[in-house]
Order: structure tokens, then C-alpha cells, then sequence
């Protein structure tokens, strides 16, 4: 019977070694994120107080409940783009 070739494994080759440079968001970003998430608050916060007060702010007072999605909508996109910041 033929004898079976041998297997030989290959030479080590150590991973490719990676680049020194760490990827950095510009400096807007953060402002970006924290402006975000602050009009959120700031929108849910006049909503409430002119509920309230029962006074009338031109565009809050008319949209109504849909307020509270609008908000939570600003604060929802600052935490998405704070799953992006290095």
C-alpha cells in the first residue's frame, strides 16, 4: 500500500500589527450630543409648565401629547450618537 503524503503546517505568520492612530470624533460632536439631549429636556419641561399654567405657547399648546414623542425623540438621537463618540 502507497504511503500517505505529510501534512506540513505552515510557517507561523503573526497577525498584522495595528495602526498607533485611535480614531477621535471632533470636538463638535460632544456639543452636538449634550445640545440634543438639553432641547429634549427643555421641550418636555415647557410642556409640562404650560399645561400647567394653562397658558398658551404657539406650537406646544397645539400639538399636544405628540409633545412628549417629540421630546423623548431629541433625547433618544443624543443617546444614538453617544453609542458613535471616541
Amino acid at each position: 500500500m502507497p504511503k500517505s503524503p505529510i501534512r506540513r503546517k505552515a510557517a507561523y505568520t503573526p497577525p498584522p500589527t495595528r495602526s498607533a492612530t485611535r480614531l477621535e470624533s471632533p470636538r463638535w460632536f460632544g456639543v452636538v450630543i449634550i445640545a440634543l439631549m438639553l432641547f429634549g429636556l427643555a421641550w418636555l419641561v415647557t410642556f409640562y409648565i404650560s399645561n400647567a399654567s394653562n397658558s398658551h405657547v404657539p406650537l406646544i399648546t397645539d400639538l399636544g401629547n405628540w409633545n412628549i414623542l417629540i421630546g423623548f425623540t431629541f433625547i433618544m438621537s443624543g443617546f444614538v450618537l453617544l453609542t458613535r463618540w471616541r
